[in-house]
């Protein structure tokens, strides 16, 4: 038997009771889905508030129909003292001896981006075959209907015996980088004290194929400028003896990566390579890399994704060509994001690209380095009688085995919640697929598995009372 394998802490009576309810109730669920990615909530300064506010207002509604009554709108402040985005937090107390589960998501989404890009509205959910598009369909107001989904079918079928206490944590800022959230923990940390937290921000391994996700990458981001000139001046007239910032600042980033395009920053680390294998014709379908470009970095692609650094310079200021003047420019500067091995400090990182950076500054040009945001890597213990009940409802819900995979994405609040709440297990799942298409146009939810999800979250729910 493997070592995630238990006894399965619910009958088959009462699995095919549950599995019953979430399909009695599915369209409704969707329904309800579809009401929400019509509420374009973004956190992000440059959006209006008033939608976001209506985000949170939508969610509360949804909460207390579910039978949440203790359920609120609650803030906390930021580093400035402005109040952060609308959570909503509802809770329904344990049994005396029973588990509290803490159930997360978030109601915000990323902006819409290039409208030209999307086939349907953003905020209008599309139906076409077996997905539902939409901004947000995916990333993350499915995950909070799991939650609810999985809340009604356990009330449903096994009424007051479940016992297992739950709490629901509905961030609204988490796509602007959660701000206010260590506050929020820290000035809540009653409210929300659990045995188990339920993150359901991630995603599965393919269509009809569960995966619970056992590590995170850390992350560091910030900029650099690089800077030649007091001022720009003409370049027929001084052009020649002195590089331009551009093409210095290339210059730098090119050496960020050694010839195999492996991370060449001394002091970053890598982790265990994983036992899962990540096929690369399926990486490359998943990512869409074109025909004849060949993939960077050595090992695995699965190592290569989630225990190893990878750097990405995801912004660039220069003048654009649609205003270039005929001028040497004086300064340019990147931005950059530095995904980093489960085990490696985000300070020391920081840290050790600084000093590549400032090592490698090209014909002498000043470097100039800002660091931005930072988060620690994560990973789980999937030995825990949380862990392997999950497992256990993964696989009852789809019929196959999850897969235990890393991320090669970060989710960087998970450090926090591991800090307030050291002694709780914390369990990432979601509902993604790699065609989810999360943050970018066309972003979609498999229908056939979100109710697997519900159905999954469900039998977790009713089973830890028995397995913890």
């Amino acid at each position: 038997m493997p070592s995630d394998a238990i006894e399965p802490p619910l009958s088959e009576d009462e699995v095919a009771a549950l599995r019953d309810a979430v399909a009695r109730r599915f369209g409704e669920t969707v329904a309800e889905l579809s009401a929400l990615v019509a509420v374009p909530g973004i956190a992000w300064p440059a959006f209006p508030s008033a939608e976001l506010e209506r985000s949170a207002q939508e969610v509360l509604r949804l909460v207390r129909a579910a039978g949440f009554e203790d359920a609120e709108i609650l803030r906390a402040p930021m580093a400035d003292g402005t109040l952060g985005g609308p959570a909503v937090v509802a809770s329904r107390p344990a049994d005396p001896g029973q588990p509290t589960v803490l159930l997360y998501a978030h109601h915000d989404v990323q902006p819409p981006g290039d409208l030209e890009l999307w086939d349907s509205e953003p905020f209008i959910a599309t139906e076409r075959g077996d997905r539902l598009y939409g901004r947000g369909a995916a990333d993350d107001k499915a995950g909070l209907l799991v939650h609810l989904g999985a809340c009604r079918a356990v009330q449903e079928v096994l009424g007051e015996r479940s016992g297992v206490g739950v709490t629901l944590f509905i961030e609204g800022e988490e796509e602007a980088g959660s701000p206010s959230f260590r506050s929020f923990l820290d000035t809540y940390r009653d409210r929300l004290a659990a045995d188990v937290i339920v993150v359901a921000d991630s995603s599965n391994w393919s269509v009809g194929q569960p995966a619970l996700t056992t590590s995170l990458r850390g992350l560091v981001d910030g900029t650099f400028e690089v800077s030649v000139l007091e001022h720009a001046v003409h370049s027929g007239v001084f052009g020649g003896p002195v590089l331009d910032a551009p093409t210095l600042l290339a210059r730098l980033i090119a050496t960020l990566h050694d010839e195999e395009g492996n991370v060449a920053v001394a002091g970053l680390t890598a982790g265990d390579d994983p036992d899962v294998d990540y096929p690369e014709d399926q990486y490359r379908r998943d990512a869409g890399v074109l025909d004849g470009v060949r993939l960077a970095g050595s090992g695995s692609v699965a190592a290569r994704l989630w225990a190893r650094p990878a750097l990405s310079i995801i912004g660039i200021d220069v003048p654009s060509v649609a205003v270039a003047s005929n001028t040497i420019q004086p300064r340019a500067r990147a931005k950059f994001s530095l995904r980093l091995a489960p085990g490696q400090d985000p300070s020391a990182a920081m840290d050790a690209l600084r000093r590549h950076l400032e090592h490698h500054a090209p014909f002498g040009a000043r470097v100039t380095f800002t660091p931005g945001e930072q988060g620690s890597a994560y990973l789980a213990d999937t030995e825990t009688a949380a862990a392997r009940t999950v497992l256990w409802a993964l696989a009852a819900a789809w019929g196959v085995p999850a897969v235990r995979t890393g991320m090669g994405g970060s989710i960087p609040f998970i450090a926090d919640l591991k800090e307030v709440f050291p002694d709780a297990d914390v369990l990432i799942t979601g509902v993604e697929d790699p065609d989810s298409r999360a943050h970018s146009a066309n972003e979609s939810l498999h229908l056939g598995d979100f109710e697997k999800c519900i159905v999954a979250e469900a039998l977790l729910l009713a089973g830890l009372g028995r397995a913890m």
